[in-house]
């Protein structure tokens, strides 16, 4: 009997499926605004396919002016250019459900969207947040 060989193919870096994670405005900001905590976000999100609600942005520009005004103005527009650049899915987030989230486990209801997100992703939710962490924690049954 003749064996077939078999063979396997897999695609480049780029083509692989990333694993989904939803990253607040303080993780990003930590990042491209060059703050203390930068080195430990960009490890724990290199290789994941960013996540946000479409609230991020708005995060990001009052992060961004609140250095300017403390006299880092080129950081902060260099961190909101790199910002343009970061290939981050911005989504929508249904805001009854946001703000039932936000009663329930007394967040912000900034907060709750990322929280929403994470959880109709079924994504893992970053953040330096303890607050935030702690309702996620709660609401997606992690015990990390």
């Amino acid at each position: 009997m003749n064996r077939r060989r078999l063979f396997s193919a897999e695609p480049g870096a780029s083509l692989r499926v990333r694993r989904p994670v939803v990253v607040d405005a303080g993780v990003l900001a930590a990042v491209l605004f060059d703050e203390a905590e930068g080195a430990v976000a960009l490890r724990q999100i290199a290789g994941m396919t960013l996540h946000a609600p479409q609230l991020i942005d708005y995060e990001l520009a009052s992060i961004a002016l609140a250095k300017a005004r403390a006299g880092l103005g080129d950081i902060a527009a260099q961190g909101l250019a790199d910002c343009r650049q970061l290939a981050l899915e911005r989504a929508w987030v249904e805001p009854v459900a946001q703000a039932a989230l936000a009663m329930s486990y007394k967040i912000s209801s900034y907060d709750a969207a990322y929280l929403w997100l994470a959880a109709a992703l079924q994504a893992p939710l970053i953040t330096f947040d303890t607050r935030l962490a702690r309702a996620a924690r709660r609401h997606l049954g992690s015990d990390d």
